[in-house]
């Protein structure tokens, strides 16, 4: 097949240089490399972000003949714009596309994000090239718990339209697919495509970061409220001796990220642990590894809907993961096997959980392994590719049983 994907703001080549929580730009790229390596040509089309990228970036070739591109699209300012600014770009986006694919088409359109969703959904109206979308996190659901960075006040009804118009939506989680049809996307139409992660970069043996003779307890993701952090540090406070490192947030340098860390900073000051919390900012990807292997426990305690990327990765390193029981974490931790669920926003909770997996030296260790196993049989990326191939495989068997045999056309014409 020939796959359009398109990540208005995520490039894959941004992969390399940071984590990020959503982690759209690391699906998006690891996505590509395995359906080529399954023998697929793959265009990946983002978003311009620097006047410097040539016309065609070559991602991977594959023996197999399959191979994928970066075909940087220009619409808007060549350099990285939030979401609120990009939306006024996305019919200029739209254009670039439908050219595109006029030139080149491509037998599906695969869009991650919603204004992806927007832009594509616009460019396929008239070229019969059915689409595929993955919205990696809904507004609605954003907004009803943390509305000050749900994004445009838009974007929760432009999804709904995508997920009622979109031939098929790729849920990640039983969470997200729930919350699809609660917004109107027939259900027949969705189909669930994890997350994976990389097992060769995430696996147990490898270096790791140095550390003392404290039990460490590693949290990584964003800082805002909604990301639970707070809780994670107010449970220190009732795990006695444990250092805890927090990795995530903005860039050294960006404002936006001080409110956050201004308000973990006096948590910590105030619940007395203010000497046993180190916050790392934001971890170098090739660093990620390394943090998760030095840790004792993985701990995500986001209060609302969480991708999992996080605790895939912990897991792929072989460490257990106690995590609150939302989103995609409710799918990919098994509880008392791979690591423990707790409820969102119950540091006596999650302390009590911690205490009592930082006592049993065996139990951390046994949900290590079993995570490893389960990644491996699960998530891999050439799982995902496979999972997603048959999504859209799917889709253009539906579109051919659909489309009007010859003879139905011949006799069309003759009445």
């Amino acid at each position: 097949m020939h796959v359009a994907m398109v990540s208005e703001h995520a490039s894959p080549l941004t992969a390399p240089d940071a984590h990020d929580p959503v982690a759209q730009d690391v699906h998006v790229r690891e996505l590509a490399l395995a359906l080529a390596a399954a023998g697929h040509r793959v265009t990946v089309l983002a978003r311009r972000d620097s006047p410097d990228l040539p016309d065609v970036v070559e991602l991977a070739t594959d023996a197999s003949g399959g191979s994928a591109h970066l075909h940087p699209v220009t619409a808007g300012p060549t350099n990285r714009l939030p979401d609120d600014r990009v939306v006024a770009h996305v019919p200029k986006l739209a254009d670039e596309l439908a050219r595109a694919w006029r030139a080149d088409r491509p037998d599906v359109v695969h869009a991650h994000h919603w204004m992806s969703g927007l832009a594509a959904l616009a460019a396929v109206r008239d070229l019969e090239v059915p689409l595929v979308q993955t919205f990696h996190g809904l507004g609605h659901v954003q907004r009803r718990h943390d509305s000050e960075h749900a994004g445009p006040a838009g974007r929760p009804s432009a999804e709904q339209v995508i997920s009622r118009r979109a031939d098929r939506v790729v849920a990640t989680c039983e969470d997200e697919l729930f919350e699809l049809v609660r917004m109107g996307a027939p259900r027949k139409r969705i189909s669930i495509v994890p997350h994976g992660v990389d097992v060769e970069t995430f696996r147990p043996d490898g270096p790791a970061l140095v550390r003392g003779e404290r039990p460490r307890l590693v949290t990584l993701g964003g800082l805002a409220p909604g990301e639970g952090v707070d809780d994670v540090i107010t449970a220190l406070a009732r795990v006695p001796d444990a250092e805890l490192l927090v990795g995530g947030g903005a860039r050294a340098g960006q404002p936006d990220a001080e409110p956050d860390l201004r308000r973990l900073f006096a948590v910590a000051a105030t619940t007395g642990v203010a000497d046993r919390v180190r916050f790392l900012g934001r971890v170098a990807r090739e660093n990620v590894p390394r943090l998760l292997r030095s840790a004792d426990l993985v701990v995500r305690a986001p209060r609302h809907h969480s991708l999992g990327t996080v605790a895939l990765e912990a897991m792929a390193c072989g460490r257990a993961v106690v995590a609150t029981a939302v989103g995609g974490m409710k799918d990919i931790v098994v509880d008392r096997v791979t690591g423990v669920h707790v409820p969102p926003s119950r540091p006596d909770r999650l302390a009590h959980t911690l205490r009592a997996l930082l006592a049993d030296r065996a139990m951390p260790i046994a949900y290590g392994i079993a995570g490893r196993d389960r990644v491996v049989s699960r998530y891999t990326w050439a799982r995902i590719a496979a999972a997603t191939e048959a999504v859209y495989a799917g889709v253009l068997d539906l579109r051919a049983a659909e489309r009007p045999a010859d003879d139905e056309l011949l006799e069309e014409g003759v009445h």
